[in-house]
């Protein structure tokens, strides 16, 4: 199932603007009443950048945003529902580099996907809900409890699995991660599985330990295969605002990343933080997660979120 087809069924868009309509809210409060029908100085930009600063943008990024819409435009008439369209615009055209869908690459099999994340960020759900994407394209899957500490993580994981039919590998409370990692891709290899979702214990990325400990499970997996982990992918929680910019930073250091996934935008005002992170590290978004249910983890359109985002018609 290719991206354009998920994102062109009926109700992807009204679902995305749904899960999105506290931070278009929170944008769309402090830009009403800026342009209705006034010039387009040097006040109302200041405004604009404003605006957008208070969206999480981050002031170098808010600005150069404000000038882009400024620029062929100064000292112009311009409408709310105008400018609304012109900065979704801009915000698409920025974002689009990184929408990006997570191919599995069958010569590799079983594909390797290793989700890291810090604590509460959603992502042995995520996982589930991936995993239940997959299934649905066809993929048979191994879900690696890589979580050992948790012992919910590895109930959630076995919920999921009976409901996509993953087998899911786990072991005894406190095992090592990195072991568990290899023996659930050889278990993969033998039950000719074409994809591993492994789970980790939430780090903070300050810790130096535990990533360290993040490290010895993509030392491990290159054992069996030099490319392995093929994936990792980093989930973020939408609510943390700008602290996901230091948290991008420091996994990317430890392992270096292949991907993002952004949860919980549906609870939050802070959704542009993700256009920040696209500007700043350039890293492929996959999905975003707009809500609790399974169908609330999207594929990352470009467009569609920028709409959603600045309330464009």
């Amino acid at each position: 199932m290719s991206d354009t087809a998920t994102t062109s069924k009926p109700g992807y868009f009204s679902r995305l603007k749904q899960g999105l309509s506290r931070s278009a809210g929170a944008l769309g409060e402090n830009l009403s009443g800026i342009f209705t029908k006034r010039r387009l100085d040097a006040q109302t930009v200041a405004e604009l950048e404003e605006a957008l600063v208070k969206a999480d943008l981050g002031i170098a990024l808010s600005a150069r945003l404000a000038g882009s819409v400024a620029k062929g435009r100064y000292d112009k008439e311009i409408a709310e529902s105008e400018l609304r369209v012109i900065l979704a615009q801009e915000v698409a055209a920025l974002l689009k580099p990184v929408e990006t869908h997570l191919a599995i690459d069958s010569s590799k099999a079983p594909f390797v996907v290793l989700v890291a994340g810090v604590n509460g960020t959603g992502k042995t759900t995520t996982i589930g809900k991936l995993s239940q994407r997959l299934a649905r394209e066809g993929h048979r899957i191994v879900l690696a409890a890589g979580d050992t500490f948790r012992a919910a993580a590895i109930e959630q994981l076995q919920i999921w699995g009976a409901r996509t039919g993953a087998e899911v590998f786990a072991r005894e409370s406190g095992a090592d991660a990195a072991g568990l990692a290899y023996d659930a891709v050889l278990r993969a290899r033998a039950v000719g599985a074409d994809v591993v979702l492994i789970d980790t214990a939430g780090r903070l990325q300050n810790k130096s330990g535990l990533m360290a400990e993040l490290q010895k499970i993509v030392r491990v997996l290159g054992k069996l295969d030099i490319d392995a982990p093929h994936a990792v992918l980093l989930v973020l929680d939408a609510t943390t605002g700008q602290n996901a910019l230091s948290q991008v930073e420091s996994f990317n250091a430890a392992v270096p990343l292949t991907g993002l996934i952004m949860t919980k935008l549906d609870g939050t005002a802070k959704g542009g933080i993700l256009i920040a992170l696209a500007d700043r590290f350039a890293l492929p978004v996959h999905f975003i997660g707009v809500g609790e249910e399974a169908a609330d983890l999207q594929p990352f359109d470009a467009r569609a979120f920028a709409k959603a985002l600045c309330g464009a018609s």
